[in-house]
C-alpha cells in the first residue's frame, strides 16, 4: 500500500489534516523515503525511522520515535499521549509549527546517528 492509497480511506477534515502533515514532512525532509509501515504513513531517512502518522475518528496520531517525544515532552503536554505517540484532536487546530520542529529535530538526530555510524565504519 502507498501513502496515497492510505489517504484514499479518508475524507473531509481528517483527510485535510493528514495531507497537511504529509506536506510538512515532505517540505522539511525532501530526502526522506515515504512508505507505509505498521499500517500508517512512515518516513525513513538513511534507512532509519523519522516519523509516522495516522488518521483516526477523533484525532491524528503522530509518532516521532525513538526520541522525538522525550525532546518535546513540554510541547506535547497538552495532548493525550501514549508510549511514543501523541494525539492531535480534530476539535483543536493542528500544531503545524510544532510538527515541523519535531520533524526537523528527528532529521538532525537521524543525520547525527548516520554520521557517527559512518565514522565508526571508516575506522574499522
Amino acid at each position: 500500500m502507498s501513502i496515497d492509497e492510505y489517504l484514499s480511506n479518508f475524507s473531509g477534515e481528517t483527510l485535510r489534516r493528514l495531507c497537511t502533515i504529509r506536506s510538512i514532512i515532505r517540505a522539511a525532509a525532501p530526502d526522506a523515503v515515504e512508505s507505509v509501515a505498521y499500517a500508517m504513513p512512515a518516513y525513513k531517512l538513511h534507512n532509519k525511522p523519522l516519523v509516522y502518522f495516522a488518521g483516526y475518528d477523533t484525532h491524528i496520531g503522530f509518532y516521532a520515535t525513538p526520541n522525538g517525544h522525550e525532546a518535546f515532552k513540554t510541547e506535547f503536554a497538552p495532548y493525550v499521549q501514549g508510549k511514543g505517540s501523541v494525539q492531535f484532536p480534530h476539535n483543536q487546530p493542528l500544531p503545524e509549527e510544532l510538527i515541523r520542529r519535531v520533524v526537523t529535530y528527528r532529521i538532525a538526530e537521524v543525520n547525527r546517528s548516520a554520521s557517527e555510524h559512518q565514522k565508526t565504519r571508516s575506522r574499522a
